[in-house]
């Protein structure tokens, strides 16, 4: 082994598998690099800054979050019933919707659960935010019902 050049020399161990004289010369290259001082501090330096960035996007995050009003929360705290939500759907929502809520001035609603949250759909319905949508509050248990049989589509 007293050449440590970048030959392909290869080196056993008693018995275990062959390694190229390269790779330990690489792999002796590396942890030298890694336990420089300066490489420890910039490593600790990026991992400060990593930290503080996610940790500053999970609280933009949470301030950001839409603050559930009183009714919301009632609708989230109950257990909807799809057949009901359905009968709730062709009597108010149809219009717009469509009989299968494929869309036709209101747009299509199947996977809408899978764009918006919850909260998002019953403030949706509630507040009349987008025009054409009519602002229209329906029973908490209503709600929860229409929103089971939304999720559903």
């Amino acid at each position: 082994m007293a050449n440590q050049g970048l030959d392909l020399k290869t080196v056993t161990d008693q018995g275990e598998t062959p390694i190229k004289v390269t790779d330990v010369a690489a792999d002796a290259t590396l942890d030298s690099s890694l336990r420089s001082p300066a490489s420890k501090s910039s490593l600790k330096i990026s991992l400060a800054i990593v930290t503080f960035l996610v940790v500053a996007i999970a609280s933009l995050f949470w301030l950001l979050r839409p603050h559930l009003d009183q009714y919301t929360q009632s609708v989230l705290n109950l257990s909807g019933d799809p057949v009901q939500g359905r009968s709730i759907f062709v009597m108010n929502c149809v219009a717009c919707h469509g009989q299968w809520a494929n869309g036709k001035v209101g747009p299509n609603l199947h996977g809408v659960s899978d764009r918006k949250s919850d909260a998002r759909l019953v403030q949706q319905v509630v507040s009349g935010e987008t025009p054409p949508m009519p602002q229209f509050q329906p029973s908490s248990q209503d709600m929860a019902d229409l929103l089971s049989y939304l999720k559903q589509l």
